[in-house]
Order: C-alpha cells, then structure tokens, then sequence
C-alpha cells in the first residue's frame, strides 16, 4: 500500500477518472487568515517549523495532548526544538486532517515522501530549510505553483487596505470585510474599533449617525478594493426587527459606559446584521455567516497564551432557524447568503435552510469537520437533501500558506470519491459527474463570489 499516492482517498475507477479530472484546476479561494505582509515581503521561510507550527493552532493542540511542553508549542524554545518535538509525536497523530496535510505538504512541496518521525526529525529539519533558502520556495512562486487564482483575505474594516494595493497581480488577491469586532458592543474589542473606525475614516463616531456613516464609508472603500463578500462570526446569531431609534439608544447607553442587559446586546447586533445585508444586498456581496464556535473556552490556556491558540469548542446549544428566520426572509433574494456551522449537528438546520432559500449556500465543512471523515459527512447530507450543485465549494480557512494546495486537494479528492461512489453505484452518469466534479471545485465558488 502507497501512503498519500495516487490512490489517497479514491475507492474507484469511476474516484480517480473525475479526480484527474479536477486535479489541476485553479484554486479559488474565498476565505482565508492569509499573512499578506508575508506574502508581499516575499521573504520566504528559515525553516519547516515557521511553514507549518507557528501560527497553527491545529498543530499546538496536538501536541498539548501528547504532553509536550508549552514552551516547545508557543514558548521560547528555539524553532529547531519546536520541530523536533512535533515530530517526536508525530506518528501519533494519525487520522486527524494535519497529520496528512503536514505530509502532503512534503510531498507535494518539498519533495520528501518519509514520513515524520522522531527518527527522521533531523533529516527533514535539514532537507527543507536547503530547500526553504531557495527562490522557487517563496509566497509569491509557491501560490504560483499551487495555481492559486484568487483568494480573500479577512479583514477589519479599519484596514487601510494598503497591502492589498502592493500585493502580486499574478493572483487575484481581494479584502473581506470582517465585522466581529462592531458587533461586539460593550467589549474592550468594541471601543478600540469605534475609535479606530473615527481615525480611519475621519468621521464622528461619537454619534449613532456618525458611526454608521462610517461603517458605510469603509464598506465603500473595501468594494472599490475588489471585496466581494462580508464575513462574521458569532457563538449565537439573533435577527429580527429592531428601529434605529433602539439601536441609537444602545450605541449612546454603551458610550456613556452604562451596563448592556442581554437583550441590548442582541437588539444592536440584529440592527448591525440587517444593517450589513442592506450594504451587501446593494453592492451584490456574499453574506458570510460562521455560527457556533465558543471562543477561548479553556481559561488558563487563553490567560496564558491568548486568543486563537487553540481553546476554542462547539456547541450544540445553539439556536439557528428561529433566529436566522428574520434575516433569511428579509434578504429573500436580495444577497447570496453563506452558511458556515461549526457543529455538524446544525447541518440538517442549514441545508434545509438552503433547500427553502435559493439565495442560501451551505458553507464548506469548517473548522473540526474539515477533513476527509468531515468533508465527505457533509457533502453527502447536503446532496442528498438540498442540491449538491449549490454547496459553496471549498475555502482553505488557513494562516499557513502550503495549506492551500494541501486543504484543496483534500477536499477535491474527498469530492470526486462522493461523486464517484454514486456513479459506481449506477446512480449517476459519468458525464454529468465530471460536470459536477468541475463546477464544484472551480466554477461554483468563482461564479457565487462573482470572481472576473
């Protein structure tokens, strides 16, 4: 048996026929945590700890379970130390998405097909930083390499956007405009955007009014950037009609630092949401909503290393038809709608959410269910029961750059083996699933992003 061959993931002939068929598609790519000073510097990389271990939080969490120390994840061990306890533990890492993403990236990028251990630690430490040193391994020729034609990066709407007017035109580099903090009302997070707002747009947030004209004057100026899509995340979304007299009233209660009940936080945020779909509905963006993910649920974790180190969880304990119904029906038509969940347990909900609405997508398996168990879960329910044509496609979600080519393969894989599977079990003809294969891994997502 190979290990991550020709044969990786595809259980037929009808699999690997509709697999070869995708394989070399171009990459479009519409949500991502991409470093794009990274990519601009075009500085490359010193070592295969900074490629694949610095900013993964994936990759930490394993190695906290295998009981490697804190200082050799996050710490102030040397990069090399890093590494070589990562690979201690490697083997036993087995069936989660990293474990074959990491080594996929070897393979794919480097050309290294041993698999990580504690005994061949050294040698790849070696093999890659040689590799890693020269010009073909940088940003800007791996995103080339990897036929990456377009994807988007998540951004505050206080961006200035600089970055993105440098970037390389080779690829397709567009903004998104990353809401969370705004809707965040009462939050230390939520004062610093407000006054970070006023700076760069120049407008008086001081008032409700002016706080609105400011969101719209950044939503502007991200559109004349090329975003195509807004984006945010929240453990509980709440939608439904609320005045902008409300609203004012809790933007001037929060100013002047008096408590928010419950229910003050969740009007602002239903007006802020509807507000937004109005914003898109004009400028025909994706409303990208990510639901469901408790933040920074293991204290001592997040006191001390931070946010986004790997103490996030899912829950069930969300409530989502009643609470989107408001939205949903008010831009019925009107905005392409993106759903994300990050409990699969919420699928049923959003794809019968999809099913009623035209102008709903089902999001790509995001977050623990990105992965081949995940991907191929998702994909069946959602064609079974909405229409497989209209899932979102793929994203890579990613902070680590050779991720792209991993994740996407990944996914394209899992996806022609579904596809194939129906066409082995005489379910489907093989024309129409090479025409499904297709759209899905490269038209659907380009032509629902409205990428030129």
């Amino acid at each position: 048996m190979g290990f991550l061959g020709d044969g990786y993931l595809l259980d037929s002939e009808a699999a690997e026929a509709l697999y070869a068929d995708i394989e070399s598609l171009p990459i479009v790519d519409p949500h991502t945590h991409a470093d794009l000073a990274e990519i601009v510097a075009n500085d490359g990389w010193d070592d295969i700890w900074e490629v694949e271990g610095a900013t993964d939080h994936y990759v930490w969490t394993m190695m906290r379970k295998q009981g490697i120390p804190e200082r050799k994840i996050t710490g102030d061990a040397s990069n090399k130390e890093k590494w070589l306890a990562l690979a201690s533990e490697f083997p036993n890492f087995a069936g989660n998405p990293s474990y074959e993403w990491i080594h996929l990236d070897l393979q794919r990028r480097f050309g290294i097909e041993k698999p990580i251990s504690e005994s061949t630690a050294e040698e790849i430490w070696a093999e890659t930083k040689a590799q890693l040193a020269t010009d073909s391994m940088r940003p800007q020729q791996l995103l080339s390499e990897m036929n990456v034609e377009v994807f988007c990066t998540t951004d505050d709407p206080t961006s200035n956007l600089e970055l993105h007017e440098r970037a390389e035109r080779s690829v397709d580099v567009r903004p998104t405009w990353r809401l969370d903090r705004a809707l965040h009302i009462g939050r230390d997070s939520w004062y610093e955007f407000v006054d970070q707002l006023e700076r760069a747009t120049g407008t008086d947030t001081g008032s409700f009014s002016g706080f609105l004209e400011a969101l719209e004057e950044t939503h502007d100026y991200f559109d004349a950037h090329g975003c195509r899509a807004s984006d945010l995340s929240l453990e509980q979304i709440v939608t439904r009609p609320v005045g902008r007299r409300r609203a004012r009233d809790i933007y001037r209660k929060t100013l002047e630092g008096r408590n928010l009940a419950e229910r003050d936080v969740n009007d602002f945020q239903a007006f802020l949401i509807e507000t937004v779909g109005r914003l898109n509905a004009e400028k025909d963006w994706v409303t990208q909503l990510h639901l469901g993910a408790v933040r920074d649920y293991r204290d001592r974790l997040y006191d001390t290393v931070g946010a986004d180190a790997g103490g996030d969880v899912s829950t069930q304990s969300i409530e989502l038809a009643d609470n989107l119904a408001y939205f949903l029906n008010e831009f019925d038509g009107e905005t392409e709608i993106v759903l994300y969940t990050v409990d699969p347990t919420h699928y049923p909900t959003i794809t019968t959410i999809a099913r009623a609405f035209p102008n709903v997508s089902v999001g790509p398996a995001w977050w623990f269910n990105d992965s081949p168990y995940g991907i191929e879960k998702q994909l069946k329910y959602a064609g079974s029961v909405d229409l497989l044509a209209n899932h979102a496609g793929m994203v890579s979600d990613s902070r680590k750059l050779l991720s792209y080519g991993s994740r996407f393969e990944m996914f394209r894989r899992t996806l022609a083996n579904v596809v194939g599977e129906m066409v082995e079990r005489e379910r489907l003809p093989m024309a129409h699933a090479e025409h499904l294969v297709e759209y899905l891994a490269y038209e659907r997502p380009k032509s629902l992003y409205g990428f030129e």
